[in-house]
């Protein structure tokens, strides 16, 4: 479990972290000679029932706003740090806005500097409850418990620390079966071990030994050495963990923020997501249907076009299904949330503009009307995206290994999703050594189109025997793998429709060859 905080700058969520845990998670020189958090702070917090959470600590200036998004990625529980003598401030709203896009799902609100409120005067503390409830109204926070503290003093800490505790109780689990996706927040060499990557597990496990990628850029594999959570060894990590990770093979300069640490061959780098995207409400004006914004997705940050499918614009308050095509290639899984954030700031909360969902890693363009196609992503279940993933591969067809990465599943429900759709002859096991599967219904456009080639060959080739199996294929894609088309062929001559003789094909009753009569015939005329 991941705890974070948010709030403004100079509201003291760097002190309070550091009353409630013990540790100053200012480690820069620059941090402690200005006094404000520039870079990430890491912490861990043990609560009232023995439970040991991660604690990120984010930066509240504006312009740190990207290392903030990259901290609250991973954040199951936030704590909203307002200083008592302030109130309110643009960075407590962007901050709000940026935890509910990332899809945060409680948290408290921490009244730091409780101590002044003596000076302030007895209705102060009152005015400020009205203040927060107004702002976090129709937001995760509508009902959290507002909690005077000091970090200064220690006042009010237990009961924060209580807090936190019963929150903790009911927080869903992370999908720890699904692939394994940690976005990478520092990198760093620690004599004698090498390379160590640090950041929180959004899904999945690792383990010791394991053959991992950093995407984009290296593949790999490489290997994990080590694993740490909190400073300790540990054989296994699963999700929702802050982790260090040893990795061989690799040098700290080679790694930056924004790459994600993968099992190897488990997901592709992407240049285009298929997503569900919702526009803030304090948005001064609608989304048009095409507009270049900065995306934050887990730890990295990427311009992008962010293109509506189905409307020409989306409204404040408003979502829609659209596709974000990338600068540069990303490593992202379904399921993730992101945010968007504009050049221009929107009055009094920042640049935050827009966030969401990604639905599926895409790999091509989507036209205008196509929020039709992307639905199943949106409605369906195991089967209906399993099946329409095998769809959107084509003639390619996908391995259980690049499905389990692309549909977000655990292997049981993945498996399960296989069978079902294979009694139903929706996907075809056409190659069980590497397990790579194909759609039923492109297998069937497959056989419909390579019929269709074979007559229009006989229609412009009628003194020809037949056509050549490796003409075929390249007909029907010069990347049709031979396993796959082999399938194909065997479907084929078992129907009947199509003969073959030798390394020719003909359609049944079609290009045959000509008998002794004919050739009889064929010297008379000439």
């Amino acid at each position: 479990m991941i705890v974070g905080t948010a709030g403004h700058i100079d509201h003291g969520k760097t002190s309070l972290v550091k009353a409630l845990t013990g540790i100053d998670t200012d480690r820069l020189e620059e941090e402690k000679r200005r006094g404000i958090t520039i870079e990430l702070g890491f912490a861990h917090l043990t609560l009232d029932d023995g439970t040991v959470a991660g604690v990120v600590d984010v930066p509240g200036h504006e312009r740190f706003v990207k290392a903030m998004a990259a901290g609250a990625g991973g954040v199951d529980l936030a704590v909203m740090v307002v200083a008592a003598d302030e109130g309110v401030m643009p960075q407590t709203r962007e901050h709000l806005d940026i935890c509910r896009l990332l899809g945060v799902q409680r948290g408290v609100i921490a009244i730091n500097k409780a101590d002044l409120l003596p000076e302030l005067g007895e209705e102060w503390l009152d005015l400020l409850r009205a203040d927060l409830e107004a702002l976090v109204a129709d937001t995760f926070l509508e009902g959290a418990r507002m909690i005077p503290v000091s970090a200064k003093t220690g006042d009010g800490l237990p009961a924060l620390r209580a807090e936190l505790t019963r929150l903790a109780k009911d927080l869903p689990h992370r999908p720890s079966e699904g692939p394994a996706f940690l976005p990478v927040d520092r990198a760093f060499t620690i004599k004698g071990f090498g390379t160590v990557l640090t950041g929180t597990l959004l899904s999945g496990h690792l383990t010791v030994e394991e053959a991992v990628s950093l995407l984009p850029g290296i593949p790999g594999p490489l290997r994990v050495r080590g694993l740490q959570v909190h400073g300790a060894a540990a054989q296994t990590v699963t999700a929702g963990q802050r982790t260090a990770v040893n990795v061989t093979g690799v040098e700290p300069d080679q790694v930056s923020r924004g790459m994600v640490l993968t099992r190897h061959d488990e997901l592709p780098p992407v240049r285009m997501l298929d997503v569900e995207l919702s526009l803030l409400p304090a948005a001064e004006a609608p989304l048009p249907g095409r507009r270049r914004l900065l995306l934050h997705l887990g730890t990295a940050q990427a311009e992008c076009v962010v293109a509506l499918l189905d409307q020409d614009e989306l409204r404040p308050g408003e979502t829609a299904l659209a596709q974000i095509r990338l600068a540069t290639p990303l490593a992202a899984i379904p399921g993730q949330r992101f945010i968007l954030r504009g050049s221009k700031a929107l009055p009094g909360r920042g640049a935050t503009l827009a966030g969401g969902c990604v639905l599926a890693l895409s790999t091509a363009r989507r036209r205008r009307g196509a929020s039709e196609l992307l639905k199943p992503l949106v409605e369906g279940d195991a089967e209906t995206k399993v099946a329409w993933l095998l769809r959107q591969a084509g003639y390619r067809g996908l391995t259980a290994k690049e499905l389990y990465g692309r549909s977000g599943l655990s292997p049981k429900a993945l498996d399960r999703a296989l069978q079902l759709l294979g009694t139903r002859g929706a996907a075809l096991l056409v190659d069980r050594e590497r397990r790579l599967y194909l759609s039923g219904e492109v297998f069937q456009g497959m056989s419909a189109r390579a019929t269709a080639t074979l007559e229009a060959f006989h229609a412009r080739e009628p003194m020809k025997e037949g056509m050549s199996k490796e003409e075929l294929r390249q007909r029907l894609s010069r990347e049709l793998e031979p396993r796959i088309f082999g399938r194909l062929l065997q479907g084929l001559l078992e129907s009947g429709r199509v003969e073959s003789s030798g390394d020719l094909l003909h359609l049944k009753g079609r290009g045959r060859a000509l008998t002794g009569a004919d050739e009889a015939a064929r010297h008379r005329l000439a």
